[in-house]
């Protein structure tokens, strides 16, 4: 992996070079930080770590998760390192899916703003994003990376470039050597996604947290602390309650995969938690303000000066209540042995 390389943009331009983006799996807020002091939360009964089965989270299951989505959730002793790291940077509470359905509309959106699907599509749909992210950083001589990601076969232009396999972003990390932007995708029994009939161990949160925070470590032993911003987001609501309706921004105009979904609600979809860390990520600091995933290419965009791809992230907000460039830098929290 070359070196990242410099373009100049504007929110925390000279003073950030790099996004990792970490995306897991499946959880509401109030799922994982409905106790969290300050925030916007709701306290259920605590969930089985891991869960003893994957909640429908397809849109017709979200269109009736008032009555059908499980009223469960974890503690901060299940998912500690996420409740540290909330306390020393950012947590978003108002921070939403973009699609009302499952993984891969939501991932879609993260690098293209854009979505054909509400549902995961069958194997080898031939529909495709004509533009992306990865795009136009590109036409910028930027770099990118996509590391264990599957929804990128979905871009056009892209296919299989800058494709790697999910560890060996903390082996280019703790050597100092990433592009501009990553996105990162953990191996299903990393993931945090509640267990799935024959494939594997996985569903235990406490885990999945653990190889996030080998992430994070990997950035700091390959001392790209300080000019980095790395969000940590879960993809989809995962049939979990929340108790914040997302507000209703678009509606999907298909008749497919089901006529019943015509007219429905597409955008947005159920709160997942969003953590912001970073030298210049704001300390002790919930942010109040709707973000999504769009957001975050926004920021992307906002960053290096790059275009808004479509309406969707023309007008969505860039994240950046959640910095403050000015601070003196923050210190990474310190890697447990």
């Amino acid at each position: 992996m070359s070196a990242a390389k410099q373009q100049p943009g504007g929110i925390g331009s000279g003073k950030v070079d790099r996004v990792v983006i970490i995306f897991k799996e499946n959880h509401t807020f109030d799922n994982y930080f409905g106790t969290f002091p300050g925030a916007n939360g709701m306290i259920m009964p605590r969930s089985p770590n891991p869960p003893p089965s994957d909640p429908d989270h397809r849109h017709g299951a979200w269109l009736t998760r008032q009555t059908t989505s499980v009223r469960q959730q974890f503690v901060e002793s299940d998912i500690p390192t996420y409740f540290a790291y909330a306390r020393k940077f950012t947590l978003c509470d108002q921070y939403f899916t973009d699609v009302a359905g499952p993984s891969t509309p939501n991932h879609l959106m993260a690098v293209a703003a854009d979505s054909p699907f509400i549902d995961n599509p069958h194997p080898g749909d031939p529909s495709r994003i004509a533009s992306s992210l990865p795009q136009s950083l590109e036409s910028q001589k930027l770099t990118w990376g996509n590391y264990g990601g599957y929804a990128f076969q979905y871009l056009s232009g892209v296919g299989g470039r800058n494709k790697f396999t999910s560890d060996r972003f903390a082996k280019d990390a703790a050597s100092g050597k990433l592009p501009n932007v990553s996105w990162v995708y953990a191996t299903s029994q990393f993931d945090e996604h509640p267990p799935n009939p024959g494939k594997g161990p996985m569903g235990n949160v406490t885990t999945g947290m653990q190889w996030t925070v080998d992430q994070v470590n990997a950035i700091v032993k390959g001392g790209l602390w300080g000019r980095i911003a790395i969000f940590i987001t879960w993809d989809d609501w995962g049939g979990w309650y929340d108790h914040v309706n997302p507000p209703n921004v678009e509606t999907w105009r298909l008749a497919t995969p089901q006529p019943s979904y015509n007219g429905t609600q597409f955008r947005y979809g159920s709160r997942v938690p969003c953590l912001v860390l970073g030298p210049y990520a704001k300390s002790g600091y919930v942010s109040k303000t709707l973000h999504s995933h769009v957001s975050l290419l926004k920021f992307c965009e906002s960053l290096f000066g790059l275009p808004a791809l479509n309406q969707r992230d023309a007008q969505a907000d860039d994240m950046s209540d959640c910095f403050s460039f000015q601070q003196t830098p923050a210190q990474p929290a310190p890697p447990k042995p």
